[in-house]
């Protein structure tokens, strides 16, 4: 995947708002959010900075015309963000999402993310 191949210096390490969505737009199939805290109290914490950066990437890319496929993984999902994770799958705002914890979850997000 072309992706891969870029510059050091067009891929900044944990700034990807310092990176220039056309430049990477024809080559981006995906991107997401991992989140593997275990602690089920801080699960609602890391969904909602999960869903400010899966934000960010949407709106930076759809200012240029692209909308690439958001996906979400995490290891503490309690019952409300299930079902905001779940209504966002519905009406497409996510196109995957698996919790860590649930084998066959981790196996259906892995084959997606192969089949891209």
């Amino acid at each position: 995947m072309k992706q891969f191949n870029l510059a050091p210096a067009e891929l900044a390490a944990n700034k990807s708002s310092a990176i220039e969505p056309s430049v990477v737009a024809p080559y981006v199939i995906a991107l997401g959010e991992l989140k593997g805290g275990i602690d089920p109290a801080g699960g609602d914490e890391h969904w909602k900075t999960a869903q400010a950066a899966l934000n960010r990437i949407r709106e930076a890319f759809s200012r240029v015309g692209h909308s690439p496929l958001t996906f979400f993984v995490g290891s503490a999902i309690a019952t409300r963000m299930a079902g905001e994770i779940w209504n966002q799958l519905e009406n497409g705002t996510l196109s995957n999402a698996a919790n860590l914890n649930q084998e066959n979850q981790v196996a259906s997000i892995s084959r997606w993310l192969c089949s891209l």
